[in-house]
């Protein structure tokens, strides 16, 4: 995998993209990650930066390293003393499954003033579509759209694990979520990706992110094939 030094510390790049998979099962708990020479090779980088790479891990509290013995995987959900929920695919990692998310494509698009869009973004965005597999089968598409300036030769070096990473990294700051839900039929080309027959309807998630002055950054649409798993909310406190 390509990490580029135009996205900041390559060392911190490799973090990232290694407690990603530790949060969504590639790496499972009390297994090893890669050794330092594989992931060397992997990410074509030096002993330094993979070492300053697992270090960061080891603050964290993902991972420790032990002489001899490689370095194990102790935790795989998010560290965030202050939360007391845990995302979606962290409660599936959680029980057994494997996550893997594939960034499909990436590009610019002209919003017509007709799109819905169009009120919210202006006359263009990036559009960013990715496909998450559970346990290796199709399971979710999103389709992001995002308020950003990045030129065609930025795009063609993007490598996306958790989006709001990459909006963060490129200063975009979020503050406020608003999540919708309901049921929808897919575009045809998301039912075949999705491996679902045409006109079937699923569960459709809507997200709008914005900034701190209220300007909408983040407009998703996610697909969910939930014949395969149900989307699962926990509670620490019954709701009202």
């Amino acid at each position: 995998m390509k990490v580029n030094r135009i996205n900041g510390p390559m060392y911190l790049q490799i973090k990232e993209i290694l407690k990603d998979r530790i949060l969504h099962g590639v790496y499972a708990i009390d297994t090893n990650i890669p050794s330092e020479p594989l992931l060397e090779e992997e990410f074509n980088v030096s002993k330094v930066t993979i070492r300053n790479a697992i270090k960061e891990l080891v603050q964290e509290g993902y991972v420790e390293k032990k002489s001899g013995k490689g370095t194990r995987v102790i935790a795989n959900g998010s560290i965030v003393k202050l939360s007391k929920g845990k995302r979606f695919t962290e409660l599936l990692v959680e029980e057994g499954h494997f996550i893997f998310k594939k960034m499909l494509k990436i590009s610019h698009i002209e919003l017509p003033s007709s799109s819905k869009l169009h009120s919210l973004f202006g006359d263009h965005c990036i559009s960013i579509e990715r496909i998450y597999l559970l346990d290796n089968e199709p399971y979710i598409y999103f389709t992001h759209y995002v308020s950003m300036d990045l030129d065609q030769d930025e795009l063609d070096e993007v490598q996306i694990n958790s989006l709001y990473r990459f909006l963060e990294d490129h200063g975009v700051k979020l503050e406020t979520f608003r999540d919708e839900f309901g049921v929808s039929i897919p575009p045809d080309h998301i039912c075949e990706a999705l491996k679902i027959e045409h006109n079937s309807a699923v569960l459709k998630r809507i997200r709008i992110s914005s900034d701190g002055d209220g300007n909408v950054m983040e407009y998703s649409e996610g697909y969910y094939n939930t014949a395969k798993q149900n989307y699962i909310v926990t509670y620490n406190e019954p709701m009202q």
